[in-house]
């Protein structure tokens, strides 16, 4: 087994540290979710966690670590005796982002619970990690079914596998931990709100912990066990100050005062629930069990509140993440107490509070390299910070327009049935929704079709020699449940950014128009591009990624100005879906092209444009076309466009409105 790089050995990074600490103090914190670049030791710092956490105490052979001082009554192994038992260390279980359903939950062998009537269940992530870590890396690309099972078990704290009328039930509570790159897309706000804490990592830009980052790995990779020898002594500090601060905390008082501050910081920021106001009451009583006081101080409250409050603030997917420190420090001032040792803002141990793991001495600043932020986030592109720089010189290029605001748009499907990625937007063939039919499994099976089965087994049962009530079942008897549900797509939006699209008022509500439909991606787990054409040519503006709110930044940032090389951004569009099939098969294309359908510069532009079209209509990708055309005389060039392309046409006002619900069925006729 090779030798984990030692936590204390991390550089920098002290809001992580900080916030997986808690977790190994409190576990009813709830997890921790890593936001941050890649290369930013993320994932080194969990794996490293695991090696901290004190040994658990479980029943010897029960495959699902009940604890000998209080057995789980139901546990499948069971029934287990009180006391005996013996220790292990924690274990930290990964859960790879293509692991399918029984891997995660467990499975049944069918066969003998048909023929046998015995539940021959074999344990799957859920249960190893019970009582330990599950750690999920890149958990913004699970898939949904597979979030659906995570925010059940993390909020019953047990786990239920249900195989057609037989079930089984066992205990899963686990220290939850994700890591994730925002680039290629944001979580589900169901799961976000399932983190007890959040933090965002960054690498640094000082040269000298730079390089003692490279200087400290470069040693562990040459010699592991060497280097994680020069740490023990560190690693065991630290793992007897967890054991210190976990049998300190039943003692910490949470007093009223520290109860209003809380109270009063998740009302000022309006979020949702009462989860907020419970993990910063757990996350402040843990940051005082770790300084090692029995009080709660307002520092606690604030730390608490940077890490436990800014996921859980977002109000639609393109908001930036994160607190406004003023007003946190306004409210806790506000709601202050200084008739107690709530508000004591030095307390027994001083200022330090919860010193990080290397000594580095009080809470992790946050305005650390942490806090920079993002300068191409959509909250800082779209408040008109851009309006104020200068065009093209001698180009015709003018400043980016902010959009209007997005409103809910309807369904825009793909016509046919799929098999692509799991997601909400157009038919497909699925291993989650209704059933439609029944076939002979290929591979493992994993949704049993019952009443096929027992019609496949019924007529041998005789010639099988048949005694007694049991149904005699083979293998061949066996059918898979065909179902249907929904997929994902790849939605390429094909933004018309010339001259002709370029008044003010009216490129602001075609970014609107854009960007509801970005919103509807989102909600929909859709893949997203954006190529833009202006000028002379067409640019990719953002390949096809997860990350709406990557193209939402674009989006808002995009300057307009110049001719209309409207066959330009058709070929580009077509290059990025040729590209993409070689990548990603099985997801099918919805192209949305939003152009006035006027086309410039060059012999023949209309031709050009029109012989590009042909090129999507032959290849059968489904396509809608926005019609921005506006003003008393139109010339209809999206229209036609549009049944050059074998789609449909819409204008941005029937993109609202109720109109739009016969699109679907437009696109579907011309495309049979």
């Amino acid at each position: 087994m090779t030798t984990p790089f030692p936590f204390t050995a991390v550089v920098g990074q002290d809001d992580l540290r900080l916030a997986l600490l808690l977790n190994a103090v409190s576990p009813a914190v709830g997890g921790v979710l890593v936001r941050g670049e890649k290369g930013t030791a993320k994932s080194t710092a969990v794996r490293a966690l695991s090696a901290l956490l004190p040994e658990v105490a479980v029943v010897s052979g029960c495959r699902f670590s009940c604890d000998p001082s209080a057995p789980d009554p139901g546990c499948p192994d069971g029934p287990h005796e009180s006391g005996g038992g013996t220790a292990r260390p924690a274990r930290m279980v990964e859960l790879p982002v293509g692991a399918s359903e029984d891997r995660l939950v467990g499975a049944l062998d069918i066969e003998r619970a048909l023929s046998e009537g015995v539940k021959a269940f074999e344990p799957g992530l859920l249960a190893d990690a019970h009582r330990g870590i599950l750690y999920v890396d890149e958990v913004n690309l699970l898939h949904d079914h597979l979030v659906d099972l995570l925010l059940d078990a993390a909020a019953m704290g047990a786990s239920y596998v249900e195989r057609e009328g037989v079930s089984v039930r066992h205990a899963a509570r686990f220290l939850l931990v994700g890591t994730m790159n925002p680039e290629e897309g944001e979580l589900r706000p169901q799961l976000l709100d399932r983190f007890g804490l959040t933090v965002e990592v960054a690498a640094s830009r000082e040269p000298d912990l730079r390089v003692e980052v490279v200087r400290r790995r470069l040693a562990y990779d040459d010699d592991p066990a060497g280097f994680a020898a020069r740490w023990a002594e560190e690693e065991a500090a630290v793992r007897a100050r967890i054991v210190a601060a976990r049998q300190l905390l039943p003692q910490v008082r949470l007093g009223d005062g520290a109860l209003r501050q809380i109270a009063a910081t998740c009302a000022a920021f309006e979020v949702d629930g009462m989860r907020a106001d419970i993990v910063m009451a757990r996350t402040a009583t843990a940051l005082a069990a770790w300084a090692g006081r029995t009080d709660v101080l307002a520092e606690d409250v604030r730390q608490a509140a940077l890490l436990a409050l800014p996921h859980r603030r977002r109000r639609n997917p393109f908001d930036a993440p994160g607190l406004d420190e003023d007003k946190l420090d306004e409210t806790l001032e506000q709601f202050g107490d200084d008739d107690g040792p709530d508000t004591d803002p030095d307390g027994p141990d001083g200022p330090d509070g919860p010193d990080g793991p290397d000594g580095g001495g009080g809470q992790p600043s946050a305005d650390g390299p942490d806090s920079g932020g993002d300068a191409s986030t959509p909250a800082e592109a779209g408040e008109g910070g851009e309006a104020g720089q200068p065009a093209g010189a001698g180009s015709g290029e003018r400043s980016p327009v902010g959009s209007a605001e997005p409103f809910r748009t309807k369904v825009l499907s793909v016509p046919g049935i799929g098999e692509g990625a799991a997601g909400r937007r157009s038919r497909a063939r699925t291993e989650h929704g209704r059933t439609t039919g029944a076939r002979r499994p290929r591979g493992a099976l994993t949704k049993l079709h019952l009443a096929a089965t027992v019609q496949a087994a019924a007529p041998h049962q005789r010639a099988r020699g048949r005694r007694g009530p049991g149904l005699v079942v083979r293998r061949d008897d066996l059918r898979q449940a065909s179902r249907e549900g929904r997929e994902s797509n790849l939605v390429l939006f094909v933004v018309d950014a010339s001259g002709s699209m370029a008044a003010r008022q009216r490129m602001g509500a075609v970014k609107g128009a854009v960007l509801s439909l970005l919103l509807d991606a989102y909600q929909r787990r859709d893949k997203v591009g954006l190529v833009t054409f202006r000028g002379s040519a067409a640019d990719v503006a953002l390949p096809p990624t997860s990350s709406v709110d990557a193209a939402a930044a674009r989006l808002e940032s995009l300057p307009t100005g110049g001719r209309t090389p409207l066959a330009a951004g058709l070929l580009k569009a077509h290059d990025v879906l040729r590209v993409e099939r070689l990548r990603d098969p099985a997801r099918r294309p919805l192209v949305v092209v939003v152009t006035d359908g006027r086309a410039t510069g060059g012999p023949e532009p209309l031709l050009l444009a029109s012989r590009a079209a042909g090129l999507f209509a032959a290849d059968g990708v489904a396509s809608v076309v926005v019609d921005c055309e506006s003003g008393p005389v139109r010339l209809g060039l999206a229209g036609k466009l549009a049944g050059e392309l074998g789609g449909t046409a819409v204008t941005l006002d029937e993109l609202r409105a109720d109109s739009i619900a016969g699109l679907v069925k437009d696109v579907q006729r011309r495309a049979a």
